[in-house]
């Protein structure tokens, strides 16, 4: 595709604090000691894809404290366009969350983070844009919703891909039937859809047990695209023409957290430079692999060309 835009991705949503245990648990009952980490969906995978080389932007909302202000100076040390993160006096969201192998357990104490206005996202940003990303997260709570929503129609209409990772839990969005309203919207504009095993269930209060009939059913609620993650197990990614198994490999598990966001960073990267869609579901999975490797956050750099080694 063409991404000679002066942003390869625009990613808007929940920049926060993570209070991630120290230690493996499966309940925040259990913990004693947390160490601090920038967190948020959205600007986890804004840096992923800083780190591998893209023009990346970021638009949220941090309080104007210290974690606010610690958020905004993280952020700076990578090459992210950061003039559009805006300081409000509601506190810095913070998520105290567990390690884990698997799924990890939060709590959500949120704040500044759904305070995203439309002078945050006006045409004249979104014409410079490849790809506009978001989550359920940020989607959850207004006015941060109405000015997603309305920006991503904005984008669509300007050419722009629109991606969303459906991160979707019930204690973050306890409007299930709002959920499922707007994740369609979005689909409708042709995104490109993220969507887990767990999200799914979550979303649909139903389980799993046949991926091509959820992919279909995203399909055809607009989507472009549709990757669906089944943890361990590996990928689904599919479109109107093609659908691809990408099984999951053993590697060394430290962390899980941030997989996800590592995942979709590889993937849009891959499909920014062109490559099939099976070789996109590759590309994440080796960007996912590089994640769940260590605790915390990736090196600030990591090689482009490392994440197209499976081809």
């Amino acid at each position: 595709m063409n991404n000679q835009k002066q942003f390869d991705i625009l990613s808007v949503g929940e920049l926060l604090i993570d209070m991630m245990s120290t230690d493996f648990a499966d309940s925040l009952a259990e913990i004693s000691n947390f160490q601090r980490l920038p967190g948020g969906s959205p600007a986890n995978m804004c840096m992923n894809m800083a780190r591998l080389g893209n023009k990346a932007k970021l638009v949220a909302t941090v309080g104007k404290d210290d974690m606010g202000q610690f958020l905004l100076d993280f952020v700076k040390t990578l090459p992210i366009d950061c003039t559009d993160i805006q300081q409000v006096t509601n506190p810095t969201t913070l998520i105290l969350v567990t390690r884990s192998k698997t799924v990890a357990n939060f709590e959500a104490y949120r704040g500044a983070d759904c305070q995203i206005l439309s002078k945050q996202l006006n045409s004249k940003i979104l014409k410079k844009v490849s790809i506009y990303h978001t989550t359920c997260f940020a989607l959850s709570q207004k006015p941060a919703q109405n000015t997603i929503l309305k920006a991503a129609h904005k984008a669509a209409k300007l050419g722009c891909t629109l991606s969303i990772d459906a991160n979707y839990a019930q204690k973050i969005w306890p409007n299930r039937a709002n959920a499922q309203k707007v994740v369609a919207e979005y689909c409708s504009l042709g995104a490109i859809i993220k969507m887990s095993e767990v999200d799914w269930e979550r979303l649909y209060e139903t389980p799993l047990t046949t991926p091509q009939e959820s992919i279909r059913f995203l399909l055809d609620l607009g989507a472009k695209e549709v990757c669906l993650t089944l943890g361990g197990d590996g990928c689904w990614v599919a479109n109107q023409k093609e659908t691809h198994f990408i099984p999951a490999r053993k590697v060394p598990v430290k962390d899980t957290t941030g997989a996800g966001d590592a995942f979709w960073s590889g993937y849009l990267t891959a499909y920014l430079d062109g490559h099939s869609l099976e070789e996109r579901g590759k590309a994440g999975r080796k960007m996912a692999e590089l994640k769940i490797n260590q605790v915390g956050t990736l090196p600030d750099v990591v090689d482009r060309s490392s994440i197209y080694e499976d081809f």
